[in-house]
This record gives structure tokens, sequence and C-alpha cells, in this order.
């Protein structure tokens, strides 16, 4: 992988990480469309954490508390009852899905989950499961001409039951083409959550499961050559910057926007990948892994 190769990918994952439109698809397709070679799971995880930091410092406050209110309700059986202790609780119940399935999935998530034809179905069928979320969640927030808007959820009303839900949709997002946030921003709208309120776990959620899965890759990339330190270390420090400027554009857009936008975008994305790939424009498997 070259320099110049490791600041686009770099870029691209920091600008579609928090977006639901898919990264991990978008990586997949910068590196088909520029004739590069497949970045690879490992490269995708590794420059993930970049991002996740992002999340780190901009929900540093938020982490912070549930951090500490979680420690001490250890101990201090009344700190239970806390919001924030709870929430600490619930991120882990959410993050186990993924990290059941990341490890079980392996093999398919870094071989076949890869195929474009997949990346490109996940990307309409995904994209069509957001726009009917979001007209739902606009629904109840406008109301109607003979029905009143309806109070949605905040995340002082999530229950285990719903972190598990929002944990699977996460875990759906092992398919390229899927996009964490599309899946659980989604989720949390189909469960009746407000936009910001979904968007605040979708993030908080992925923390640990994406410092949890490029630590995992780090330790297998070690020794074994297959991973462009030097260039993978710089398109993880670009993925961080970029990354933190999207996140407090998107926290701000989401409180009054529609997400329309992104589905006519992953829809349309979908059918050209299909057609190129139909037409033998496009090669649906990936070239072998840059290293």
């Amino acid at each position: 992988m070259s320099w110049f190769e490791s600041l686009v990918l770099g870029l691209v994952q920091g600008l579609t990480e928090f977006l639901p439109v898919s990264s991990s698809a978008h990586l997949r397709l910068t590196a088909a469309f520029s004739g590069w070679k497949d970045p690879g799971a490992a490269f995708t995880a590794i420059t993930q954490i970049g991002t996740e930091a992002a999340v780190l410092i901009y929900f540093r406050k938020d982490i912070g508390r549930i951090v500490s209110a979680w420690f001490r309700s250890l101990a201090d059986k009344e700190m239970r009852r806390d919001h924030d202790a709870q929430m600490g609780w619930l991120v882990i119940v959410g993050s186990i899905p993924i990290g059941v399935l990341g490890v079980t999935l392996k093999d398919q998530i870094e071989g076949p989950f890869r195929d474009l034809r997949v990346t490109a179905t996940m990307l309409i069928v995904i994209g069509v499961i957001i726009g009917i979320a979001d007209r739902l969640a606009a629904r109840d927030e406008k109301g109607g001409r003979h029905r009143a808007p309806k109070q949605r959820k905040t995340l002082t009303d999530l229950s285990v039951k719903d972190g598990l839900v929002y944990g699977l949709c996460q875990a759906c997002a092992l398919v390229p083409g899927v996009s964490r946030s599309g899946a659980t921003i989604s989720g949390g709208l189909f469960m009746g959550y407000k936009r910001e309120a979904a968007a605040r776990y979708s993030f908080l959620l992925a923390v640990p499961a994406v410092l949890a899965s490029g630590a995992f890759e780090v330790k297998d990339a070690v020794g074994s050559g297959h991973v462009a330190w030097g260039p993978t270390l710089f398109a993880t420090v670009i993925a961080f910057a970029s990354g933190y400027a999207v996140i407090a554009w998107f926290m701000k857009f989401i409180s009054s926007k529609s997400f329309m936008p992104f589905v006519w975008y992953r829809v349309a994305l979908g059918i050209v990948i299909i057609a190129l790939v139909t037409a033998g424009a496009l090669s649906p498997h990936a070239a072998e892994s840059a290293s």
C-alpha cells in the first residue's frame, strides 16, 4: 500500500464511519474503482481505532460519567440505579452480539462477505430500511391532520431488551454495505427512540466493539508481515481527524434533518455497482489484500 492510498483510504474511513453509508463498503469500493488491492478487513479494523478515538474525545464527558458510575456501582448497590451506571451495563450487553458473531464469522467477514454483489445488495436493502425508519420517526415527530405528535423515547428509557436489539443491529454491520450507524440508528428509530438518542447510543455502543476488533487484528497482524504498518498508522491518524469533524457535523444534522439523502445515495450506489459487475466492468471479488 502506498502513502497516497493510505491518505485516500484514511479520509474515506473517517468521512464515512459515522454516516449511514457503510465505511467498510466505501473502503472496498474506493480500492476497486481505483484499481488498488483490497485493503482488507485488518486495515478496516485498525483504522477504525482512529475513528473510535474521535468518539472517545467528542463524547469524553459522557463516557467519563458512564465509566465512573459503572465502576462505583460494582461496590455501591445504590449506584446501580444511576442512569450512567445502567448505561455502562447496557453498552456491555449491547456489545455481546457483535463480539460473538465477529469471532464466529471471522472467515466469512474476510472472504465471501467482501463480494461486491453482497455489498451492493446490503447498500440497497439497508438503505430502504433506514428510509422506512426515518419516515416513521418523522410521522411521530410531526403528527398529522388527525394525529398529535408522538413522544419518542430517550436514553433514560433504554432497557436490557432494547440494548440487545441495538447490539443485534450493530452485529449486522459485520457485512460490508450494512453500516454500523445506519443499522443501529434505524433499529433505534423502529423501537421509538429520538434521532439524537439513537445516534448517541449507536456511537457509544461502537466503542468497545471497534476497539476490541482493532486490538484483535493488531495482535494477529504483529509479526505476520501482512500489514504495511507505516501507511496503516498514517491512515488511522487521518481517519481520526476527519472522523471527529464528521461526528460534530452529523450530531447537528440529525437534530432537524431527514436521513433520506443518505437513503437515495445508498440505493443509487448499490444499483450502479450491480450494473458495473453485471456488465463485467468491475470484478465482484476482492483483489489480493494490500500489504
